[in-house]
């Protein structure tokens, strides 16, 4: 009997929770497809007239050389690819300062523990591209973990600090709103203003270039269209990759506040809307209570 109670219970729970699952679904997949639908207005139509653009400077470029042909065309348009892959610069016969170098290894190491991928850097070696396998196996849990406690504790010290400052002026509405006001202007400041500033003068790249490679890596999505510290035409300082991995980890591990905060604010939310709806139960059960003693009552005198 307990097991066909319990079995009974668990398909009630599931018959429940199935019109909600149904749901989430049906909007994840709606704004999927809307999004795609935006990106193909966006993206399609420029996409084409880049293409013929292309074709017409391709005949022009046969046209102009002659002694090159199809082949020929094909067979450096391969060398180009390669020479960008392995971040060779055909203009001055030189590779990137910190390609395959330690700093841009990190930057590596980095980018496949945090799931970014670029794709500039990728091993070529059968052994290297097992390492990455194990490495990234491996690595990715723990840089969950690490990121998540790292932006546990930066919250708790928002939370010491908005308790300390509340002890001192008796504040509790404005104080706690206030710090995570300040606490998030000043680190988007620290992940996104400067960075910005720093691309746009090491990488020649404009304001929106640079915050949209801002957005893109501590995002975790790394389309790779734009990639810091790999340009082989420039010369970068030696900090200038060891601060490009502080900022992927730092912004990332603000990221997860920022993730962790929202969620400590909807478990408040939540908490509060828990208790308001107690208090209107409260309140309800005495009235309840009236109208059924009423009801009793009008009972018993009509059967008398």
């Amino acid at each position: 009997m307990a097991a066909r109670c319990s079995s009974e219970v668990c398909r009630c729970l599931t018959a429940a929770r199935l019109p909600s699952i149904l749901f989430l679904g049906a909007i994840y997949v709606t704004y999927v497809l809307i999004g795609g639908v935006v990106f193909w207005k966006l993206e399609g139509g420029p996409v084409q007239e880049h293409l013929y653009q292309l074709m017409e400077e391709k005949e022009r470029l046969l046209h102009l050389y002659s002694c090159v042909d199809q082949n020929g065309l094909d067979e450096i348009a391969q060398l180009v690819k390669s020479a960008s892959r392995n971040g060779l610069s055909l203009k001055v016969n030189k590779t990137a300062d910190n390609f395959w170098k330690f700093t841009s290894s990190a930057v590596f190491a980095a980018t496949v523990v945090t799931t970014i991928g670029y794709g500039n850097m990728s091993p070529n070696t059968m052994v290297g591209q097992i390492f990455c396998v194990l490495f990234a196996l491996f690595g990715i849990p723990l840089n969950v973990v690490v990121l998540n406690r790292v932006g546990k504790y930066m919250l708790a010290i928002e939370r010491n600090l908005c308790n300390f400052i509340m002890k001192k002026t008796n504040r509790k509405t404005c104080v706690p709103v206030s710090i995570h006001t300040v606490s998030f202007v000043i680190l988007a400041f620290l992940c996104f203003v400067v960075p910005m500033l720093l691309f746009k003068e090491y990488e020649g790249w404009t304001y929106a270039q640079a915050i949209y490679y801002c957005f893109i890596t501590l995002s975790t999505i790394g389309f790779g269209d734009y990639v810091a510290d790999d340009n082989p035409d420039l010369v970068y300082p030696q900090w200038y990759g060891c601060l490009l991995g502080a900022w992927i980890f730092f912004g990332l591990a603000w990221l997860a506040l920022l993730i962790n905060h929202s969620i400590d604010l909807l478990e408040r939310f939540n908490a509060y809307l828990k208790q308001r709806h107690g208090r209107e139960t409260q309140t309800s059960q005495p009235e309840e209570k009236k109208e059924d003693s009423l009801e009793k009552n009008g009972a018993a005198t009509l059967s008398e």
